[in-house]
């Protein structure tokens, strides 16, 4: 999932999640006591009813935004923040956004809420960087944002604090200068030219969903690279302060490196499942298919997928072309070790099966310019995120403790020039700086 051209490694660790962290740092008024809808007057119980469906609608919101997975830590309340990020500048922790007045954004009027959204402004003045993607956020309707805050208002107050973040995230004066230079607020425009199906699909992927801001490259500044859009990005792990993991975002438009062997109805089921005859979900989409696209309804996966597969074909990042892929000599060194510990799932064609494993062949992760995504798959496996179910596939066990760093590049290296992939080689060094 991920792309050529890296960004600055200590603003792409802090603010791929220091964003989120930013977010919701003060609150909103708890819901005031409502009186039970069947003993209320015809009006009040209407009124109820009302309040009833736009707090469902903002639970909604929520998972389509995946809240969840930057602001609930392993055993902590929902929403009551502490997620830990290491960076190679510091430490920091998402907040708070339960509805407690002492520690959560009790306190945060609908209009705080709204500012955060569109304006990437917190309740008490200071800005938010664009690790949060307010700069996808900036799209949704005010009434989706609205729906989002009666949601919040009802979320269980917990007054659990987070550790303070290390002082450098405490610096946001910069972000005048960033916001003036690479973002723009802005509401969605249905296009009339579109089905309603397409229009919701983009909705989702765009603003809600926020895709982007993981599949598409970003500059030295960690903006977007808009006329590249979805075209991959890189991603990094921090494991530990200094322990880096890197990952690949693949490229989601219908090139031959993307999803081009991908139909509507793989993808529909990748996100609504986590599971599709063209893959599994694994590595850092596990939180994305738990915690959001397996929550939303069909319809909407489907939607979507629609979206995304009418993105027209993008080859790689400026340069990938003149990369030369995978010599047949270099495919040759990994040939054995594929048939002893891989043949097995994957097939000997590369086409996998529905009773086996994924198909390698045409694959995004195969074929990316990034290898980081294969490597780790090799080294560490390949796992599903709690209660998602790859169909009849086994799941991928690692390797790191059975193959040498040499017999992974290999490996991947046959894959990566075999049944048409055309991905430029790996090396050792390569996979050593994964482990």
């Amino acid at each position: 999932m991920r792309c050529l051209r890296k960004p600055p490694y200590w603003l792409s660790g802090v603010l791929g999640v220091a964003v989120l962290t930013a977010l919701f740092a003060g609150r909103a008024p708890g819901a005031e006591e409502t009186k039970d809808p069947a003993t209320a007057p015809p009006a009040a119980a209407a009124a109820s009813n009302d309040t009833d469906a736009l707090v469902e609608r903002g639970r909604y919101v929520a998972l389509a935004g995946n809240c969840a997975s930057c602001h609930t830590r392993p055993g902590g309340a929902p929403y009551a923040g502490g997620v830990k990020f290491e960076s190679p500048v510091g430490t920091l922790y998402s907040s708070n956004i339960t509805s407690s007045v002492a520690a959560g954004i009790g306190k945060w009027t609908a209009e705080d809420l709204r500012r955060a959204l569109h304006e990437g402004v917190a309740a008490d003045g200071y800005r938010l960087f664009p690790a949060f993607p307010y700069t996808s956020f900036t799209q949704m309707t005010d009434e989706d944002v609205a729906a989002l805050y009666a949601y919040m208002r009802t979320v269980a107050a917990d007054d659990y604090r987070p550790p303070a973040n290390d002082f450098v995230f405490k610096l946001r004066w910069g972000m005048v200068v960033w916001n003036a230079l690479f973002f723009e607020p802005a509401r969605f425009k249905p296009d009339p030219q579109q089905t309603p199906e397409w229009n919701r699909g983009a909705y989702l992927v765009d603003a809600l969903g926020h895709c982007g801001a993981c599949h598409t490259p970003r500059n030295r500044f960690m903006a977007e690279m808009r006329d590249k859009a979805y075209q991959g990005g890189t991603l990094r792990e921090y494991v530990t302060a200094d322990k880096v993991r890197d990952w690949a975002a693949v490229n989601l438009t219908s090139s031959a490196d993307g999803l081009k062997t991908w139909s509507v109805d793989d993808l529909t089921k990748y996100l609504h499942t986590g599971f599709s005859l063209r893959g599994g979900a694994w590595g850092p989409m596990n939180e994305v298919v738990a915690n959001s696209t397996s929550k939303l309804t069909l319809e909407d996966a489907r939607a979507m997928a629609t979206y995304i597969k009418s993105l027209p074909p993008k080859s790689l990042p400026e340069g990938a072309e003149a990369i030369t892929p995978v010599t047949p000599e270099q495919a040759a060194l990994g040939q054995t070790i594929y048939h002893d510990r891989c043949e097995k799932c994957h097939g000997a064609s590369g086409r996998g099966g529905m009773f086996s494993g994924p198909p390698l062949a045409g694959s995004a992760i195969v074929q990316s310019a990034d290898p980081d995504s294969l490597i780790n798959a090799v080294l560490y496996g390949a796992t599903p995120a709690e209660g998602i179910k790859l169909g009849a596939w086994e799941t991928m066990k690692p390797y790191a403790d059975v193959l040498s760093d040499t017999d992974i590049a290999n490996v991947a290296n046959y894959v990566r020039g075999s049944w048409g992939n055309t991905a430029p080689p790996v090396d050792a060094a390569r996979v050593a700086k994964q482990r």
